[in-house]
């Protein structure tokens, strides 16, 4: 759903914006014109109730400007407390990725739903005055409660669309309404229904399918199990929650798979592809609809009023709400996240605005009484929302904890539930090659080899606890199976022997190997890709295939993925392969199809096409629909080419590029404690406004960033990965660390630069005795092998680190290793 800070969780606009007026001026690109008329029309299911329509006109009347205002505003719980609800009539807080009570990510269960309960006290306080409308409290539980230690966590949506199976669709929502329901939330932001189309995207795996009309064949199917029918009885008195489908609209289709980016596509490719899968959400009775952060020809789709409300309000008459995705307004045309009349104008109904709401709140108000916001557009997003409000049943269900299934801590990865997951595991395996080695002797001696097979978190991917899904281990999955732990119970109840060794190298001679490998774990844009391929440091394990296959033993690989990637050299080392995707918590489900349990053929096809090469938009090896049974008759194999078909940049050890971090780093900045900014808007201020961040021209456009820091205290700004990089081999060869910077004052006698590799691990060198020249760009060099002394260069997660705790500016355009500098700065003697 969002991006969210490092502290917080969430990622987008994660430092506060900086007021319009020092706001450098965004071209706005030219209106695109939409036309409604060529949208499919859609019939909205739920009949309008005479005495609910009289209790909205009833309380609009009531209501204050300042409760009408706070209505439409969605709060994130870390950056609000409930005497603020009260205070301001909020409408809606939200969990981000990174976001639990009391600031702890993995609270127990029993805190949500307490917290759950103190914000609704707080919305429905009319002690001091006020209507006191009931909060809604929505959630990112998008497979699974997947925020919650012990819930099911189901396969990832890109696994269930391999299972073609619409029917354990709708189980699988039924199952996470019912979990989510025992920690009092309401509404979840899901199903994503979005139509990837370049898998470089690091949000493809959200997405059931490239092709759309599987991706329309889910959406009711979810959209009913999650809410329940579309038949006018209050949400909540049954087993359900609310809706959310996202992100409309285009956010798959974004150029060269950019997130955030831009579908630069015609209306027609926008409406038959990207479209297709909204008709069946409105006619399901989706409650609420979420926009995208993307654009399409250039415009911000939060800011557009002939999508929002023309196609989806309009046409499709839609008669939810519409939310933003996370401080998504701040990105319209001559917005900020503190002031945005454009995107009500346009249609949407809720900010989510989890960090900016006050601001917000303060600018809407006037903006409605100076006529900026028509009072009439006010009041029908404010119906809307109450619509949603009392269809739910928030009115009458009291407190969350007094609900139905609300406390019942045995509904949380209830047995019931895991099995419904197991069932989707096994049905999303997909086959790609197999010799004749499946299904294996769940009897015989069996080798399980790979780091990622003892691993609930990696095969569980992002949006798992945390919003990166990264930073976990086994005892924050109690009750979950990992491939390895499904794999051993399946040859130990058959009487076999099974043995664990990452690396491959076994104790007892295996009668057959599985070798587990693939992508780690990420979210949104950390998870974009330039080339369809695995990054180097994940490539290992096919010498760990190739080296039991030159022993002797059958191979079967065990793929780990969120996407198709080109994987050649794997196919040909392994006598059968096995695409898993993200499957969850169930690892059971892929010891099932491994051993043939029940005699059940593997039945996953491929929701997307995979790749022959490296190359975006180049050669298809099996198309969309593919997949084996595992009982065809045996094929001699046809090695494949090795060439990933284009120049192998994975490992080219560019860390920014043109001021922007490049994928899989982040830029951020903080105190070097605590206070962690993920940049990636700008303008952008952090540490109460002691670090400011602006763009600012290098080569190209805007091509660099700027830093102003105000000193008094730590200030650090660095690249960060959630994966270490191995830079052994760059330290031995006498490799440079490369920093493209203009220093625009004089560096400060305490300014370094260094490396982190770990809590305790650093290392830095001293730049003020360098005497580097100021104001001119130049690309400054330190020797890897300065910082080698006390840090890890095996392990290194930060590769630039520059820190002083004085004032000082500078500006940054690129951070890279290499050999070649305008200045080399020694190593401390």
């Amino acid at each position: 759903m969002i991006s969210k800070t490092v502290l917080a969780g969430l990622a987008c606009a994660t430092a506060a914006a900086l007021p319009a007026q020092t706001r450098p001026s965004t071209p706005v690109a030219p209106v695109p014109t939409i036309h409604p008329d060529i949208w499919p029309s859609a019939t909205w299911p739920v009949a309008a109730k005479p005495a609910d329509e009289a209790r909205i006109a009833a309380l609009l009347k009531r209501m204050t400007l300042e409760e009408k205002v706070g209505q439409i505003l969605q709060a994130n719980i870390t950056n609000i407390t409930p005497d603020e609800v009260r205070q301001y009539h909020i409408g809606s807080v939200l969990n981000g990725g990174n976001a639990g009570p009391g600031g702890d990510d993995f609270a127990p269960a029993p805190k949500w739903l307490e917290l759950a309960d103190q914000l609704w006290a707080a919305s429905v306080d009319t002690s001091k005055g006020g209507v006191g409308i009931p909060m809604l409290w929505g959630t990112d539980a998008v497979h699974g409660h997947s925020n919650i230690v012990g819930a099911t966590l189901f396969p990832q949506n890109i696994g269930l669309g391999a299972t073609r199976d619409p029917g354990l669709i709708e189980r699988i929502g039924a199952a996470t309404a019912a979990e989510i329901r025992t920690t009092g939330q309401e509404w979840t932001f899901a199903p994503t229904i979005t139509v990837p189309q370049d898998y470089r995207w690091g949000r493809a795996y959200e997405g059931y399918s490239s092709d759309p009309d599987l991706v329309a064949s889910y959406v009711q199917h979810m959209i009913l199990g999650l809410q329940g029918p579309p038949d006018g009885s209050r949400i909540l008195a049954g087993p359900h929650v609310l809706a959310s489908t996202k992100h409309f609209i285009g956010d798959g289709g974004t150029f060269e798979g950019h997130d955030q980016g831009d579908a630069k596509i015609s209306e027609t490719v926008l409406r038959d592809i990207h479209g297709k899968p909204y008709v069946p959400a409105v006619e399901a009775g989706v409650g609420t609809v979420m926009t995208s952060f993307s654009s399409w020809q250039g415009r911000k789709i939060a800011g557009e009023k002939g999508l929002v409300t023309g196609v989806l309000k309009d046409r499709m008459h839609f008669g939810g709400f519409v939310v933003t995705d996370w401080n998504a307004h701040g990105q319209i045309a001559g917005c900020t996240n503190e002031s945005c009349p454009q995107a009500i104008n346009a249609g949407i109904d809720m900010y989510m605005a989890p960090d900016s709401w006050k601001a917000l709140y303060g600018s809407l108000i006037a903006q409605v009484k100076d006529g900026t916001v028509p009072m009439a557009r006010l009041d029908d997003a404010v119906a809307r929302v109450l619509r949603v409000k009392l269809r739910l049943g928030l009115f009458e269900m009291g407190k969350p904890s007094s609900r139905p299934l609300a406390g019942d801590w045995r509904l949380l990865g209830a047995p019931a539930h895991r099995a419904i997951a197991r069932e989707a595991v096994a049905k999303s395996l997909v086959l790609l090659k197999n010799t004749g080695v499946l299904p294996l002797r769940a009897s015989a001696s069996i080798l399980v080899a790979g780091d990622g097979a003892d691993d609930v978190g990696r095969q569980s991917g992002g949006w798992t606890l945390s919003w990166q899904g990264t930073g976990l281990d086994a005892s924050m999955f109690p009750g979950a199976t990992s491939l390895w732990g499904g794999i051993k119970a399946a040859v130990g109840a058959a009487g076999g022997h099974a043995e664990y060794a990452p690396d491959g190298r076994f104790t007892k001679r295996p009668d057959a190997a599985i070798v587990v490998f693939g992508e780690t774990p990420y979210a949104e844009f950390q998870g974009d890709l330039r080339t369809l391929q695995l990054r180097p440091e994940l490539r290992k394990p096919v010498e760990t295939m190739r080296r039991l296959k030159a022993a002797g033993i059958p191979v079967v690989a065990v793929m780990l993925t969120g996407r198709p990637l080109f994987v050649s050299p794997e196919l040909n080392a392994a006598d059968a392969f096995v695409v898993a995707w993200l499957p969850g918590t169930e690892g059971e489900g892929v010891a099932d199809r491994l051993f043939g349990a029940g005699g059940t053929p593997f039945t996953g096809k491929l929701p997307a096409a995979w790749p022959l090469t490296a190359k975006p938009g180049g050669p298809v090896l099996y198309p969309f629909g593919y997949g084996l049974s595992g009982r065809e008759p045996k094929v001699a194999w046809k090695p494949l080419s090795e060439d990933p078909g284009i120049v192998d940049d994975g490992d080219t050890g560019v860390y920014m590029g043109a001021g922007v971090a490049t994928p899989g780093w982040s830029l951020q900045v903080s105190d070097g404690v605590v206070g962690v900014t993920r940049i990636t808007t700008v303008p952008a201020q952090a540490l109460g406004g002691r670090i400011k961040i602006t763009a600012i021209d290098h080569e190209v456009q805007e091509g660099a960033r700027h830093f102003a820091l105000a000193g008094g205290g730590p200030q650090v700004i660095d690249l960060h990965t959630q994966t270490p990089v191995d830079l052994t081999r760059e330290t031995n060869g006498d490799v440079l660390l490369l920093a493209t910077m203009r220093f625009d004052t004089a560096p400060p006698a305490d300014l370094t630069i260094g490396v982190v590799c770990g809590p305790t691990c650093t290392a830095s060198v001293p730049i003020a005795p360098a005497k580097l020249r100021v104001g001119a760009w130049r690309t400054i060099g330190i020797p890897l092998k300065c910082f080698a002394r006390t840090a890890d260069m095996a392990r290194i997660e930060t590769p630039f680190q520059l820190r002083t705790a004085q004032p000082f500016e500078t500006s940054i355009a690129r951070v890279a290793v290499g050999t070649v500098a305008d200045d080399v700065v020694a190593c401390p003697r």
